[in-house]
């Protein structure tokens, strides 16, 4: 008993020492290490920034069909003589032997070469995160400057992979890769997050920075040069982000090094040599006390939309006349966070020079845009306020769409794992052969999933090939001319939904469901199944692939592909992310949108509706126009969605297509509904009710309202007929509309509601009025206006618009960036744009 109990201590002790030397130790002495500077497609070894980048050989790598490049031309570093290519999906192995915050830096430079280095398209991935998707460097190449995508994030003993996975039909590459532990407590855990909302913001804790990957997305030096740290990471002027440089002067720089208080392992916000380095200290932008309008210094820095971004502010108070550190006011996003340098905030030192900074968690609004600002406080003996550095990081969650690294671990003592992988896997071949003899005499004695209850399919890689599209059935006739090169196997998409997993529902329609799927290549996409067993939708289903795989235009979106196997009809388009114009206008937390973007998100679904009624052949009648038919990407670009009622139009020996009714109630044209025909023109009436959603923002059909307003067309006609349509608009936008933008935008409203079909305007006026609209609220705050004239009529001589011309309605089709068509377009004549949109050579 005692041996055991020995036994067992010993264990409790190995055990012990095992977990703790896998931890960082403290910085003391910190120097940033010789592994890993790889220089990638070389047998050579380079020395760049006092490193050598030794060739890749020493590492494990997974390469499928690879091959590498060299550059005969002159190149801004050596670094960037060879690039290594990666035609199908390879990865790099990397040996780790302590836990800790380790940085991750990507060269890329597409130097003149046979593959065309600027035509790369591709994925990069580490164990649970993206790093890049859907990456070019197109615009770093035309400036001759590598592109450099820089990482911080958490890696445990004892391997590390970094993935390539190119797009279909393009290539990866890489010139150079580095991969070191940084220094303890260079990046926290836990730090403060600020929220804001109508001019309010809060301050609260945000735990859990390690369990994400950060981005670098900024790093300037405030009123400083362009300068490298000891962690070899590049300072940037911040000359071209302030906003109001007039207000801003340069900051004497400080003779001398900045002395830091702190040990280099210290967790902030007093700063040590490694959070940045004296050349940042030492330098500062400042209020310009000289000019009478400078309230406030604002730097606006580009990031991507609606996303957490770790901000990192640098101070450092190296000349004060008065008592105590400066204090003053900072704010983001035009809203207060925090007193700098207040006299509560004892955790910062009061010794001059005095070197700190702040972290912030804040999520980007959806200008594009991160605006920070410094105001000097009225009640300081000699107010001011200055700024040294800035960061700024994107915040990287985990994703589940990445695919497993089944290579990935220790190459050390392989035989094992290879002979544990080789059983492994004949244990899993006689399991699945086994299942599937199961299944296959399950099916034989069960109904066909058509008629079974809507439930996920059982995973196998075989199954049955019969598709509703090709063969006849009872519900519709097949379809002669389907594209299918768009045919998308059925066990691909049980991989990227998880099986029609609950947790990836995104929607559900008349259609069936919707889910978020992420293909083998990466890509993003909706995944719309329809329900098996209903019998119905046969039509709809075969209307949109034909529709869809063979028109493309940037405000439409796009078919990825299709499945009809084992009776599934499944339809899968591109992923918009920001979902229906419906999720964001009532009933909704999202954020208000504003009047200006409101008129974009219509004017780009008008120009949708306008290439399908003029620009593809014979003409498409969408039939089932309403907001939430009208999708909206990243970048909140509408895109009209959801062909599966489109008809198509009338020829020119008939001005209407004779067919039972099918729309949307509320949104349905009245002359449609009487007659049953057709026309382009009732998707001009379903359009001008989303136009009035989008003014009133509420919906069109509300029973909980009195008689006369439970209908929006109507109370919204009656409302402008009574001159009191002011008093319905979304109190939201009220104060944001310029009055003569309203009045055209309520006349295009009517005139899309007249009763009679042939009173209402062509699409292509609808367009050219709502782009007026815009024009006018453009200009409402720089140009005193008359009210404004009939679009029929010539524009008030006081409004000066040089590019607001009225042309032929169908001009609108020639933008290069609106249609996608194959061929020769001609930008001169309106018609012939039109005769080469045909339907068969329009993808």
């Amino acid at each position: 008993m005692a041996i055991l109990k020995i036994q067992h201590s010993l264990c409790i002790l190995l055990v012990f020492l095992i977990q703790f030397s896998s931890l960082q130790l403290p910085s003391h002495g910190y120097t940033v290490p010789d592994n890993y500077f790889i220089n990638c497609g070389s047998d050579s070894t380079i020395s760049e920034n006092g490193k050598n980048y030794v060739r890749e050989s020493i590492l494990k790598t997974s390469f499928g069909s690879s091959n590498t490049e060299r550059s005969e031309s002159q190149v801004p570093s050596p670094l960037y003589q060879t690039a290594r290519i990666f035609r199908s999906e390879s990865s790099y192995e990397f040996s780790i032997d302590t836990n800790g915050t380790y940085l991750v830096r990507l060269h890329f430079f597409a130097f003149s070469s046979p593959s065309n280095l600027s035509s790369a398209r591709f994925n990069v991935s580490v164990p649970g995160f993206w790093l890049l998707q859907n990456s070019d460097v197109r615009n770093y190449t035309n400036n001759n400057s590598a592109l450099v995508k820089e990482f911080y994030m958490q890696i445990s003993p004892p391997s590390f992979r970094i993935t390539f996975r190119p797009l279909p039909s393009s290539f990866a590459f890489v010139n150079a890769i580095e991969l070191f532990i940084l220094p303890l407590h260079l990046i926290s855990n836990i730090v403060s997050r600020f929220t804001y909302s109508a001019n309010i913001g809060s301050l609260n804790s945000y735990s859990g920075l390690y369990s994400r990957v950060l981005e670098t997305k900024h790093r300037l030096n405030v009123g400083g040069q362009r300068v490298n740290d000891s962690l070899l990471r590049n300072w940037n002027p911040d000359d071209s982000y302030i906003s109001n440089k007039e207000n801003a002067k340069n900051r004497s720089p400080y003779p001398g090094q900045i002395l830091y208080r702190v040990d280099d392992d210290h967790d902030g916000p007093n700063a040590n040599k490694f959070t940045a380095p004296s050349d940042v200290y030492g330098t500062a932008r400042e209020i310009n006390n000289s000019s009478a309008s400078a309230r406030n210094i604002t730097w606006a820095l580009p990031v991507d939309n609606n996303t957490d971004h770790l901000l990192r502010l640098h101070f450092c108070d190296y000349w004060n006349p008065q008592s105590g550190l400066t204090y003053f006011d900072l704010s983001i996003y035009d809203t207060h966070v925090m007193s700098v340098n207040d006299y509560n905030d004892t955790d910062v030192s009061k010794e001059l020079p005095a070197p700190y900074y702040y972290d912030f968690v804040v999520r980007s609004d959806s200008s594009g845009f991160m605006k920070v600002s410094i105001e000097p406080d009225a009640s300081a003996s000699i107010p001011n306020a200055f700024l040294n550095g800035l960061e700024i990081m994107k915040v990287i969650e985990t994703s589940s769409s990445v695919p497993l690294d089944l290579g990935s671990g220790s190459s050390h003592n392989s035989l094992p794992v290879v002979l544990g992988s080789v059983v492994g896997g004949l244990v899993l071949v006689f399991v699945v052969v086994i299942l599937g003899f199961l299944w296959r005499f399950k099916m034989r004695k069960e109904k066909p999933v058509e008629n079974s209850d809507w439930l996920p399919i059982p995973i196998t890689a075989g199954g049955s090939s019969h598709s509703r599209l090709t063969d006849g059935t009872s519900h519709g006739s097949p379809l002669p001319n389907i594209n299918l090169g768009l045919k998308i196997p059925l066990i691909d998409l049980q991989l990227a939904t998880k099986n029609f997993h609950a947790s990836q529902l995104i929607g559900k329609g008349g259609f069936g469901n919707v889910y978020k799927g992420i293909l083998r290549n990466g890509m993003i996409v909706a995944v719309k199944r329809s329900q098996p067993g209903s019998g119905q939708g046969l039509p709809e289903f075969q209307t949109e692939i034909m529709v869809l795989s063979k028109i493309r235009h940037r405000h439409l979106v796009s078919l990825i592909g299709y499945c009809d196997e084992r009776f599934e009809m499944i339809l899968v388009y591109e992923y918009m992310e920001k979902g229906t114009l419906r999720d964001h206008l009532y009933n909704t937390k999202l954020p208000s949108l504003p009047w200006k973007q409101r008129l974009e998100i219509c004017i780009g679904a008008a120009r949708g509706l306008h290439y399908l009624h003029k620009g593809a052949a014979g003409g498409i009648i969408h039939r089932d126009v309403k907001s939430t038919n009208i999708l909206l990407d990243e970048n909140l670009v509408a895109k009209v969605a959801d062909f599966g009622l489109s008809r198509s139009g009338p020829l020119d020996t008939q001005s209407y297509v004779s067919t039972g009714v099918k729309g949307t109630f509320g949104y349905l044209d009245p002359e449609y509904f009487r007659s049953q025909q057709l026309t382009e023109k009732s998707d001009v009436y379903s359009f001008g009710v989303v136009l009035l959603e989008v003014l009133c923002a509420r919906a069109v059909i509300d029973p909980s309202l009195p008689r006369d307003q439970i209908n929006l067309a109507e109370w919204g006609m009656l409302c402008k007929n009574k001159e009191i349509l002011q008093e319905i608009i979304d109190p939201s936008i009220k104060d944001q509309i310029d009055q003569n933008s309203l009045r055209k935008f309520s006349d295009t409203v009517e005139k899309c509601l007249q009763e009679d079909g042939s009173d209402r305007p062509s699409m292509g006026d609808v367009l050219w009025d709502l782009e007026y609209a815009l024009q006018l609220q453009r200009g409402a705050n720089a140009i005193q206006r008359e009210p404004y004239e009939d679009s029929s009529s010539s524009v008030s001589a006081s409004l000066q618009l040089p590019n607001v011309r009225r042309l032929p309605s169908l001009s609108t089709l020639s933008e290069a960036d609106d249609s996608i068509v194959m061929g020769d377009e001609s930008d001169s004549a309106v018609d012939s744009v039109f005769s080469q949109l045909k339907i068969d050579d329009a993808r």
